[in-house]
């Protein structure tokens, strides 16, 4: 036990400041033998505590572990339950009754003495100790002597001391005057036993001889433990009076315990309170700006976005956990719920009035719009709606069902308003394409309905607005408001006629303002549209600021922000295309009313529809104008390619007239004026290549005979049989022979010098170095041309007209006349 007692002062009680006093082992009684120990304990620091501490062993058996401590204060009565016979069972009274059961009588009653003991000492409240034995209790009563607390429980240490420097020395001089006291230890022993005798004896005929002396030693001893007693009885008074101190001093402690842990436990739910109350209150303003607030008004959109606000913040409040279990968060939760439902549905009904309301206003003014070819501003309508733009976030954000629904009704209202916006404005851009003053204002002064003008455009288009393949009404009304005009259809045949035509040159000015008038209209119209969605609905796109960067923001431009904004921007296209779905089908019908009129004006629609398609794409490639620009203009370079296989096929299949004079082929110098047109149309244009591959396709057409000639060849006819085909016989070749005398070959040259001079500068003799290089060219051409008929048409006898002579003759003289 001492073991056990010594290792549970090591590991449990001296690391808490405590001293074990007493220790039983024990185990419950009426139960299954589970062994424990119980610890009577005192604390080393002042005021000192008893306590009662029960200890138990681990469960894997090697090492002890507190399991429950008593203040022995707490302790009511004490049962031995057997003051005569020997009895190991013990009650313990604290708030409940613990039964117990010592290992051994002995060690019960040791442990209820020192219980006992400490009651005395340290306890005002005695302790009651039944069925225990008086005479164990008085063998425990202190004698007057300052003894400690466990008396004989303590265990007697004997304590090993050294010899002092004068003993040793008297040790040595005795050992000194006895020879034998090294060599034979028996004797030296039995000397000292008899001189000790002698001296015990004359130290017994001392005392004898002052026996008078001794009896005043005595009497002063007995005087002197009256005076002990009577300083102890002081002493034991002094001490119940300062136990009684100690205790009402810690009733105190533990009063002021209990007082400071009540200020605390009330200040934190003061804070509570408050936090509860700062951040879940809605002002009474607010509540009657959200239930009865004018949503018409400027100040009472402001009055009902601030309400919006500090309803969503308190809604929006992160509670701290527990919150959410009381009564009265959940009342101000539903009220909160049920004022952003009523303020939702008011909300969205007033602004589904705003739409049907401003859709009519709208349509009040379209008639202003009429005469001229312009579209109606949205500006104002735009302006009013987006006071309204934080309501719609507010919205998006709390109840976006209703947010989708305005959405929809938005664009539904809206597609109408610019349907039919967007219609009346395409029928008046054809109307001044195809028709003349009187039939435009006639179109302005009558109404929609009565208008005849309309009437004859409707059979134009059905109602998806596409051309029909029919000659319409309109086509023969501007026949009869142009009188004797030309054909619909052009090309280089009746270009000569076309240069001497001012009425042509007029037309096709008028048409080329008119088409970049209609798209210089849509494309203000478009932008607008979409930036007020943007703004009204909220569809704004991540923004990266300078220098910031946060996880939020996916590290700006990551793959978080980049589908941000991909979203966003594809659900901005939507609505718009919704909204703008009858602007591609104008564009087209319009695209086609003008090719049919005449196919050149696909040169003018190819160079304005490019460059706006350029703008827009600059400003934002994937947006609904950029794409909308971008399939029109596929339209377009289709019907340029058209219109110049058009002419490529009209110089394959032109017959000349065996009357007509020999000279170049018309179409040759007609390509010239047409080159000269299309120059002026393209001139600083974005498809200048579309152009230039033109060029090249016509000047293939314009070269008729001997590259005929090549490519039967290059099909692989052998050369000497290509004069055997019907269209590249000896006589063809001969009338291509004709066709080309020196005389018109001179002219030609002169006429080309000329055009080198007017675009090259005079310095540095550039433009003889470039007309040196035009003969070499002209004269490796003949050579190729001569080769070529001496192989395909051996014998035949067939020859240029002119020699290379001639050739260098001409280009001399014509330099020299310059």
């Amino acid at each position: 036990m001492t073991a056990i007692k010594h290792a549970l002062q090591r590991d449990i009680f001296t690391p808490n400041d405590e001293r074990l006093l007493s220790i039983v082992n024990v185990c419950k009684a009426g139960k299954k033998k589970k062994n424990c120990f119980l610890c009577a304990t005192v604390t080393t620091e002042r005021p000192v505590q008893v306590k009662m501490v029960k200890v138990k062993k681990s469960d894997k058996g090697d090492f002890y572990k507190r399991q429950i401590a008593w203040l022995l204060r707490d302790l009511a009565v004490v049962d031995a339950k057997d003051a005569i016979k020997e009895n190991p069972e013990f009650d313990l009274h604290f708030e409940k009754i613990y039964k117990w059961v010592a290992s051994s009588t002995a060690e019960k009653n040791a442990f209820i003495s020192c219980i006992w003991k400490l009651n005395q000492r340290y306890l005002r409240k005695k302790i009651d100790f039944v069925n225990v034995s008086s005479q164990l209790l008085e063998e425990s009563v202190p004698s007057g002597e300052n003894q400690s607390v466990t008396g004989g429980d303590e265990e007697v240490v004997d304590v090993y001391q050294e010899l002092n420097a004068r003993e040793e020395q008297d040790i040595e001089i005795m050992m000194e005057g006895c020879e034998c006291a090294i060599s034979n230890a028996e004797a030296f022993a039995e000397r000292l036993s008899r001189e000790l005798q002698v001296l015990d004896g004359a130290n017994i005929q001392s005392i004898m001889a002052s026996e008078k002396q001794v009896n005043i030693l005595m009497k002063l001893l007995d005087e002197a433990l009256k005076e002990v007693d009577q300083i102890e009885l002081k002493l034991s008074s002094y001490e119940e009076m300062l136990q009684s101190v100690k205790e009402q001093m810690d009733q105190i402690s533990e009063s002021n315990h209990l007082i400071h842990l009540s200020n605390t436990n009330n200040v934190k739910l003061l804070s509570e309170i408050e936090f509860l109350v700062n951040h879940m209150d809605l002002a009474k303003g607010h509540i009657k700006a959200l239930q009865e607030g004018d949503l018409a008004s400027s100040r009472g959109i402001e009055a009902c976005t601030n309400a919006a606000d500090a309803l969503l913040q308190c809604m929006n409040v992160a509670l701290r956990p527990g919150h959410d279990m009381l009564l009265a968060v959940k009342q101000q939760q539903q009220r909160f719920s049920d004022l952003r439902e009523q303020f939702a549905r008011r909300l969205a009904s007033h602004l589904n009035n705003v739409f049907v309301q401003q859709g009519h206003d709208q349509s009040s003014t379209l008639a202003q719009h009429s005469v001229e070819l312009a579209l109606p501003n949205h500006h104002p309508f735009h302006r009013d709606l987006l006071r309204y733009a934080k309501l719609m976030e507010w919205l998006k954000s709390t109840d976006y069902g209703k947010y989708e629904g305005l959405t929809k009704n938005y664009m539904d209202y809206l597609s109408r308003l610019y349907e039919r916006e967007i219609k009346d404005f395409f029928e008046v851009a054809k109307i001044k394409m195809t028709g003349t003053t009187k039939e435009s204002k006639k179109f302005a002064t009558l109404p929609r309905k009565e208008s005849a003008v309309k009437q004859e455009t409707e059979s134009l288009h059905g109602s998806s607005g596409k051309l029909t393949g029919s000659t319409s009404s309109l086509n023969k009304l501007s026949v009869q408001s142009s009188g004797n005009r030309r054909s619909q259809s052009s090309s280089l045949l009746d270009m000569g006629n076309m240069s001497a035509s001012d009425l042509d040159v007029a037309d096709r000015t008028k048409f080329d303002k008119i088409f970049e008038q209609v798209l210089s209209e849509l494309e203000p119209l478009c932008l607008a549209e979409q930036d007020f969605i943007s703004k009204f609905f909220k569809l704004q796109q991540h923004q990266s600021m300078p220098g910031t960067m946060t996880e939020a923001e996916d590290l700006d431009g990551g793959p978080f922000s980049r589908q941000h904004n991909a979203g966003v921007k594809d659900m901005i296209r939507q609505m718009m295309i919704k909204i703008f779905r009858c602007i591609e089908p104008e564009l087209n019908n319009l695209i086609a009313l003008g090719d049919k009129s005449d196919s050149f004006n696909s040169l003018y629609m190819l160079v304005k529809m490019s460059h706006h398609v350029w703008t827009a794409q600059n400003v934002d490639p994937a947006s609904f104008l950029s794409t909308t620009l971008g399939n029109v203009l596929v339209t377009v370079k289709r019907n340029f390619d058209k219109c110049i296989s058009n002419q490529i096929r009209q110089m394959e299949e032109v017959k000349i007239s065996k009357k007509s004079k020999v000279g170049i082929l018309p179409f040759v110098a007609e390509f010239e004026e047409f080159a000269g047109l299309a120059e002026s149309i393209f001139k600083n244009a974005e498809r200048r290549g579309d152009l230039d591959k033109a060029y090249t396709k016509l000047i293939r057409g314009v070269f008729h005979f001997f590259e005929g000639v090549e490519a039967r060849v290059a099909q692989g006819i052998r050369e000497e049989e290509v004069s055997y085909q019907l269209a590249f016989n000896k006589q063809e070749l001969r009338k291509v022979i004709k066709e080309y005398p020196g005389k018109e070959v001179k002219k030609g040259l002169d006429n080309l010098y000329k055009k080198v001079d007017k675009h090259l500068c005079e310095e540095e003799n550039l433009l003889q170095v470039v007309w040196h290089s035009m003969q070499d060219e002209f004269i490796r051409q003949y050579k190729h041309f001569e080769g070529l008929i001496a192989r395909c048409y051996p014998g035949s006898g067939v020859t240029m007209e002119f020699t290379i002579q001639d050739i260098l003759d001409y280009c001399s003289s014509i330099a020299q006349s310059h």
